[in-house]
């Protein structure tokens, strides 16, 4: 059976969703809450959030055009309702009937408001968090609530979803959905047809046909691309591991420097709050302490130094058609072409060469025969853990790869020969011309702040609701994946026999 409480604090049913129950009555032996928090504390926050009941739908109590709520004396709507200033009718009696009449707003409505809420909200019930199960404020609930219903009411606009593999979308699903089910389409001249001008389309452009994709770039839509998070999963999106952070962009994309994107302009002229400040500092120790990458945790042991006491720089390659490199590279638009600006700029240095992991898997283009790699590098390592590599090495450089963002995280020199998001901000060495949007000066926790707790959505791949990145990281480091049991070893198998051919044409 419901109870009051757990009426007013219910979950959205996002797809999949496996939430811990959130409200424990004191009778099933939890502890109130009412010492914690008082009620006219509960009640300004949950007005704040708009949250309570269902939420999530567009119909909510809080969008209703009514001016008077009318239910059962038992009805928890009728405390939303008065919440929302509204006049409430109760038909019948009940704990809510005390709320019949009064004036909204009035002293009189709002002591009883309160009163109704401490008794059923808060010396009635205890709480727990969704994600842990673990005990929690009411407060704390209601931010969580709050979170997601920004993420939903950001989502409703969206009319279709083409480029979406069926292997992402039970990740992605929770993160695009906005209190009905995704539009997920395939990408057929059919499906845009069917679309009214203005409509929003989210896109992962690089798995739609080049000609759809004009079609949708030429029509009268409004194009929300949606790409991979940086901190991604534990495992490669070659291998069909399915992705569980997303950043959706409705006005570019952030590997694109030629145009703004939504993370570029936040990073541009956003005032980061001293709380997110402090929290990003505290992110950025924990990952650089577990070694957490954007596929994998685990800073593994400490590296030699193979050099000695030469300079140390980490070469790091890429996929030399994926579009970062396309949009974002500059000149350099090979790994072996990097190599050979590095070394012809260090002589004397030990050069470290770490091929792109899809490359190495065998997926995708970029890869140099090790004898090539050897003219200018003095080892390759596409085994040791990306972190360790980063700590061993005294500067990293890379085209537009992310290992630069990550390199900055350890206090390393980065050098940039593209235009990566990162760069332009005065953290990195760039040779490429920078962007005139990006002049502004920031500090590192500026940047970690808005690009890893700001920007990107998180998906817990064990209650399948959207959440924190802190979630998302600890469900990493203790070992929580998700992947298709059948098709991720194939995709390995093809790519293990793609690297054996290759081998063999580089020994003929």
């Amino acid at each position: 059976m419901t109870t009051i409480a757990g009426a007013i604090f219910a979950m959205p049913p996002f797809p999949g969703a496996k939430p811990h129950p959130v409200v424990r009555p004191i009778s099933a032996g939890g502890e109130a809450d009412g010492a914690s928090v008082n009620a006219s504390q509960l009640v300004a926050a949950i007005r704040q959030a708009r949250v309570g009941g269902a939420f999530w739908r567009s119909d909510d109590i809080w969008s209703s055009p009514e001016d008077i709520i009318e239910g059962a004396g038992d009805d928890p709507r009728l405390l939303l309702g008065a919440m929302t200033g509204k006049l409430v009718h109760a038909r019948s009696a009940g704990p809510f009937s005390a709320l019949r009449g009064l004036l909204p707003g009035s002293p009189e409505a709002e002591a009883v408001i309160e009163e109704l809420v401490e008794r059923h909200l808060l010396r009635a019930a205890s709480y727990a968090d969704p994600f842990t199960g673990a005990a929690t404020s009411p407060l704390a609930l209601v931010e969580t609530l709050a979170g997601w219903r920004r993420l939903i009411e950001a989502n409703r606009p969206i009319a279709a979803a083409f480029g979406f593999a069926h292997w992402k979308r039970d990740t992605v699903d929770p993160l695009l959905w906005g209190g009905a089910p995704v539009p997920f389409r395939s990408a057929s001249e059919a499906a845009l047809k069917a679309l009214p001008p203005n409509a929003v389309i989210a896109i992962w452009k690089a798995r739609v046909p080049p000609a759809f994709l004009a079609q949708i770039e030429a029509g009268p839509w409004r194009v929300w691309e949606v790409e991979d998070g940086f901190i991604r999963s534990a495992g490669l999106g070659a291998d069909c591991v399915p992705p569980l952070s997303i950043i959706v962009d409705e006005i570019g994309v952030h590997y694109d420097p030629s145009r703004p994107s939504r993370l570029e302009t936040m990073l541009a002229a956003d005032t980061v709050p001293a709380a997110d400040l402090a929290r990003a500092a505290r992110l950025r120790e924990w990952l650089v302490r577990e070694g957490v990458s954007k596929y994998g945790v685990g800073a593994g042991a400490t590296l030699p130094r193979a050099g000695g006491e030469r300079r140390h720089i980490l070469v790091v390659g890429q996929v030399e058609d994926d579009r970062s490199i396309l949009f974002g590279g500059g000149e350099v638009r090979s790994n072996l072409e990097l190599l050979r600006r590095v070394r012809a700029a260090a002589p004397d240095a030990w050069i470290v060469y770490r091929p792109h992991p899809d490359v190495e898997a065998g997926h995708r283009r970029g890869a140099i025969p090790a004898r090539m790699a050897l003219e200018f590098a003095n080892e390759i390592d596409p085994g040791n853990p990306i972190s360790a590599l980063i700590a061993m090495v005294d500067e990293v450089h890379v085209i537009s790869s992310l290992t630069g963002f990550e390199a900055l995280l350890q206090g390393k020199k980065v050098t940039t020969h593209g235009m990566p998001f990162f760069a332009g901000w005065g953290l990195t060495h760039d040779l490429a011309p920078k962007s005139p949007r990006r002049g502004r000066q920031l500090a590192l926790d500026e940047l970690v702040a808005t690009v890893l707790l700001r920007a990107p959505r998180y998906l817990d791949p064990v209650t399948n609701l959207p959440c924190t990145a802190e979630i998302l990281i600890m469900r990493l480091l203790s070992g929580v994946q998700r992947e298709n049991i059948a098709l991720v070893p194939l995709r390995r198998l093809v790519g293990w026999a793609k690297r054996a051919v290759a081998q063999f044409v580089e020994i003929r």
